[in-house]
């Protein structure tokens, strides 16, 4: 296996490894947050659906706002120190959020505020860390550093997410809101301990941050796979954050015993992520963008089967194919866009990617706790699921997401190995 072996030296290498470890670390102390914040907020006196919508929505909404910003200020300054900036003030989200379910202390704007500064941080760290991967490795290791973080990160979604179940049933949902932040402040060390060269940083530009956006949306709307599929995920993400973040817990809280119940599905999730970052360390579609698109339709498989009443096994079920699905996406997305994208423009075109992506996502949370309440949160799902595979067979029609093809950088004797 000369190519599995070459891949996991990609190990080895100082730099990536730290990038690794602040990753996979940061991605535990998120994986605590879903079930923590959720029920955590829904547990609080007079607490509704709508009140969890609220607090999601803060957080959300600043994220897409900022976003521009935050690729602007990637391709700007060194990107490892934008990343310790994003992941600090997370630690500081989490570790005020933590301190006002441990005190009781939990007014509406004061929740609503701290969770708005965790969406800042996520602005101004998601631009960072895909134009990061390009300056820390090799253009012919690009997948295979995508899929090694995939997998780092997958494997603390697991344990994450089921530690966090019982976290929040024994010790409540405070203390496993400190973990978070807590695994945020390790992440950002070691990525302060990460060094790029001023060579390998992004070039500090002389324009405006206006002329500066300009460029990085021509370099977006020249690509139509890259649009079209940014297009689609908007009005996907829509029904994923209302399906994932407020309808998903509700119906789990009302008739599948609670955060126990929920965390099962998003671990079910979790392990079909580790499942697909395996399958991404030796897939090479010669059409990627296609199958990302095609493996988007499984997606909606958790949520009308929630929406049905089905078995808790089948949800979970449901939930490990949608995971793998969606993170052979991730994989194949980011490492097209690294390599299709010119380096020096890569996070402001990623920060338009994830505010296409995500411009929709608030509008998800804010309307989910009211729908339902109006017509039931199992029809809500259902309808959720329905958006999901309309929107990607509207994507597929499209001649770039379908025609893109990969010119293999690698060297020969490595193709010529698998």
């Amino acid at each position: 296996m000369p190519g599995l072996r070459r891949d996991l030296g990609l190990l080895r290498d100082r730099r990536f490894a730290l990038l690794l470890a602040a990753r996979t670390i940061s991605v535990l102390g998120t994986a605590f947050a879903p079930v923590a914040l959720a029920f955590g907020v829904l547990g609080l006196p007079g607490a509704t659906a709508t009140t969890l919508s609220a607090v999601l929505t803060a957080e959300a909404l600043p994220m897409v706002l900022f976003m521009l910003v935050g690729g602007v200020i990637a391709d700007r300054l060194p990107r490892h120190r934008v990343m310790m900036t994003g992941e600090s003030l997370n630690a500081a989200a989490y570790f005020c959020l933590a301190a006002m379910m441990l005190t009781g202390w939990t007014p509406l704007p004061a929740l609503v505020t701290a969770s708005a500064v965790s969406g800042i941080a996520s602005a101004v760290l998601f631009p960072a860390l895909t134009g990061i991967i390009p300056d820390v490795v090799p253009a012919d290791r690009l997948q295979t550093a995508n899929a090694l973080l995939g997998l780092g990160q997958n494997i603390s979604r697991v344990a994450g997410l089921v530690l966090s179940g019982a976290a929040v049933v024994l010790l409540g949902s405070g203390w496993a809101l400190t973990a978070s932040g807590a695994m945020f402040t390790v992440a950002a060390v070691l990525i302060a301990l990460l060094r790029l060269t001023p060579a390998e940083r992004a070039a500090g530009g002389g324009h405006s941050v206006l002329a500066e956006l300009r460029d990085g949306w021509r370099e977006f709307v020249s690509r139509q796979w890259l649009w079209v599929v940014v297009a689609q995920f908007s009005v996907l993400v829509m029904a994923l954050q209302a399906a994932h973040g407020v309808l998903g817990p509700l119906v789990a809280k009302q008739s599948l015993g609670g955060a126990p119940a929920w965390s099962a599905v998003l671990a079910g999730e979790a392990v079909g992520m580790i499942v697909g970052v395996v399958v991404t360390l030796r897939l090479r579609p010669r059409r990627p963008i296609l199958v990302a698109t095609l493996l988007t339709l499984p997606t909606a498989a958790p949520y009308v089967l929630l929406g049905l009443s089905a078995p808790l096994w089948t949800i979970v079920g449901g939930a490990f194919v949608m995971g793998v699905c969606f993170d052979i996406f991730g994989v194949l997305w980011q490492t097209t866009m690294q390599r299709e994208i010119p380096a020096e423009s890569l996070s402001r075109v990623s920060s338009y990617d994830a505010l296409g992506s995500l411009m929709f996502g608030p509008l998800g949370l804010l309307l989910a706790g009211p729908v339902a309440i109006a017509v039931g949160p199992r029809p809500a799902l259902v309808v959720c699921g329905a958006i999901i595979i309309l929107v990607t067979l509207a994507a597929l029609l499209a001649p770039g997401v379908r025609g893109l093809r990969v010119v293999d950088d690698e060297p020969a004797g490595v193709a010529a190995s698998r």
